[in-house]
């Protein structure tokens, strides 16, 4: 179901404050995965979860000394093929999640967060988490 542009576009705005880019389209989405190094990927979402705690604590992580070479999100809900490519292509085999968080390495996915894993947990813990996952993949 496609999102009204109106309604979701406070919460894209929610990401790209902290400096995350908007990749829309499967295109976009192949170039950010395309590049070297390593790329957060957001899938942002209008639930509860994703404005409470995952948007939150994407900002609190990227405020920290250890951060990926680049951060992207989709929305899924807003951004439907983009988000179907990087689910079909880039998390072949990984149960779709809304909101979700993955980390790239060099294109190749090494850390996933599940909706699961985002519901049970503040936005604090949730940063604490990425920045973890930021410490074992982005300086090596």
């Amino acid at each position: 179901m496609q999102y009204p542009e109106q309604f979701i576009g406070i919460m894209r705005q929610d990401l790209t404050q902290y400096g995350v880019e908007e990749t829309r389209t499967p295109a976009e989405v192949d170039q950010a995965l395309a590049e070297p190094g390593t790329v957060l990927v957001v899938v942002n979402s209008v639930c509860g979860c994703a404005a409470g705690k995952a948007r939150p604590a994407v900002g609190m992580a990227l405020q920290g000394d250890v951060k990926p070479s680049k951060a992207v999100t989709v929305f899924a809900g807003g951004d439907i093929e983009a988000t179907k490519h990087l689910r079909d292509v880039h998390l072949a085999g990984v149960p779709p999640s809304s909101p979700s968080m993955a980390l790239f390495k060099d294109g190749k996915p090494v850390f996933y967060l599940h909706r699961l894993e985002i519901e049970r947990r503040q936005a604090p813990e949730i940063a604490q988490v990425l920045q973890a996952a930021f410490a074992q993949h982005c300086n090596s």
